[in-house]
């Protein structure tokens, strides 16, 4: 069976260590792959680029999206996702600073699983990553990935 994993699509250096560490401190995720931008998301997924070699086939258990990214941003990382036979059914969790009701809107329209303004508290950010980690890791069952 392949080994669940996680996909962190996050630019800013100070969330990412404090997902991987909220994340690590409760014992979630198996293998943690981070994407610096929009990019390095879609080229892990379609193994394009520097992922030539991976094997598309293994898709993460969940990804957690920022949305204000470089290069591609998240809602079109999103619309590329669920555009793609492969990788529409894969869980996309938004996970963002943003307050703009129009990017909670759109996320939704796009497939979004689920949208989490990220809390400004460190002790409540560590809850949420632990809490968004422990259902979609291990609760929450997908389609694929079965062998």
């Amino acid at each position: 069976m392949n080994q669940k994993t996680l996909l962190l699509v996050e630019d800013n250096p100070d969330d990412e260590a404090l997902t991987l560490r909220a994340l690590h401190k409760h014992n979630i995720a198996n293998q943690i792959i981070v994407a610096r931008d929009g990019q390095e998301a879609l080229d892990y997924l379609f193994a394009k680029g520097e992922f030539a070699d991976r094997d598309s086939t293994h898709l993460p258990q969940v990804i957690l999206l920022d949305l204000k990214l470089p290069k591609v941003d998240g809602l079109e990382v999103l619309q590329q996702l669920r555009s793609n036979p492969q990788t529409r059914t894969v869980p996309v969790v938004i996970l963002t600073s943003s307050n703009e009701e129009k990017d909670l809107i759109r996320s939704y329209e796009l497939g979004a699983n689920s949208y989490v303004r990220k809390p400004v508290d460190f002790e409540q950010f560590v809850e949420a990553a632990r809490q968004l980690g422990l259902y979609w890791m291990v609760l929450n069952e997908v389609p694929y990935g079965r062998e």
